[in-house]
């Protein structure tokens, strides 16, 4: 078996640089691309998450997550990763996955020895209960190193409603645990979000989940993120989604746009175009200039906010905003009224 010497990412959401991990590569048995990494530690303070109000320390399963969203950021905050040179792939190509199997391990040890303890997001780069975490059982493990300790608490984050099978974990420990599905659409959305998220589940089974978690007693929040043109960012939509997650009981609602840093918003618009949706491809397209996603921003914030405030949950908002993305006049606009605004960045 070939070991070779890699490092973690420096300097991205507060992770310190550490010293060396190995990779090595695997095909999966669906025929996808899956690569080892071993990362060094297992929590980590972010710094960046705390100013988003997410957490205060994070939890990585690896460095590319299988559900092979087109607008993920990912890859550009890691294209610098040595995993993806050892692995012979592009941070910016799908259809592989980067894991760590070791995690859990590395968790339960920081989990133990660690003196300054809080809220850990689960996961910051990629999704403990993708495809290739689920495996391995990534996610329940990492949960569960973290929980064994006192003075810890969890908050979840996935785009797969597998997660529910570990709400029997999660009920052991109600009081220390967020449960928070990404819902980036309405059900009537499904077929786009199918072309851009393409191994994530369905909209309507995270629904269930989210239904399930709130129908056993778990705590949950809103992650709806991101709202992109075309798909989920008109009045309606936004309302059909806040309404459901307050009735299921979350504590916050955070949304976001959709990053413009890296190759996503042309991935998406050429998989909604494939796939046939041209109205939102076109949407996507037209956000593609540093202007026109200026204006795109703008007008969500309003929306956004004019939909939390007629549900009377304008201080449960989260909107999660780097102003340095902005023009001049939309950070202007925004800033008459930043209900809800979590300034972020420098």
């Amino acid at each position: 078996m070939k070991k070779t010497l890699l490092r973690n990412p420096s300097g991205l959401g507060g992770l310190p640089a550490p010293a060396a991990d190995h990779v090595q590569s695997q095909m999966s048995t669906h025929a996808r691309r899956t690569h080892e990494v071993e990362l060094t530690g297992g929590i980590r303070r972010t710094r960046e998450f705390e100013r988003k109000k997410l957490a205060e320390f994070s939890v990585n399963v690896g460095t590319k997550c299988g559900h092979d969203c087109y607008y993920c950021s990912t890859g550009a905050l890691l294209r610098m990763h040595p995993s993806f040179k050892e692995a012979g792939e592009s941070p910016f190509d799908f259809g592989y996955s980067i894991v760590d199997l070791g995690i859990a391990e590395r968790v339960a040890l920081d989990a133990r020895r660690m003196g300054s303890r809080g809220l850990v997001q689960l996961c910051m780069f990629t999704d403990a209960w993708a495809p290739e975490a689920q495996a391995h059982d990534l996610g329940r493990r990492c949960l569960q190193a973290i929980l064994q300790e006192p003075g810890w608490s969890v908050r979840i984050l996935t785009k797969n409603a597998s997660v529910r099978r570990d709400f029997d974990l999660v009920e052991d420990h109600p009081d220390r645990v967020l449960v928070g599905l990404s819902l980036t659409g309405t059900p009537a959305k499904q077929g786009e979000l199918a072309a851009i998220e393409r191994n994530a589940s369905p909209i309507r089974e995270r629904m269930a989940a989210l239904e399930e978690a709130r129908r056993r007693g778990l705590r949950t929040y809103g992650m709806l993120c991101p709202l992109l043109p075309a798909i989920a960012d008109d009045e309606a939509s936004i309302s059909e989604l806040v309404q459901f997650c307050l009735a299921r009981g979350a504590e916050e609602i955070f949304t976001e746009p959709v990053n413009p840093r890296g190759p996503g918003l042309r991935l998406v618009q050429e998989a909604l175009d494939v796939a046939g949706f041209t109205t939102a491809a076109q949407a996507v397209g037209n956000v593609r200039n540093h202007r026109a996603w200026s204006a795109y921003c703008a007008a969500l914030v309003s929306t956004v906010q004019r939909v939390m405030e007629r549900a009377g949950a304008i201080e449960k908002l989260r909107f999660l905003l780097y102003p340095s993305h902005l023009e001049e006049a939309a950070r202007r606009q925004i800033r008459k009224d930043e209900r809800g605004v979590v300034w972020l960045g420098k």
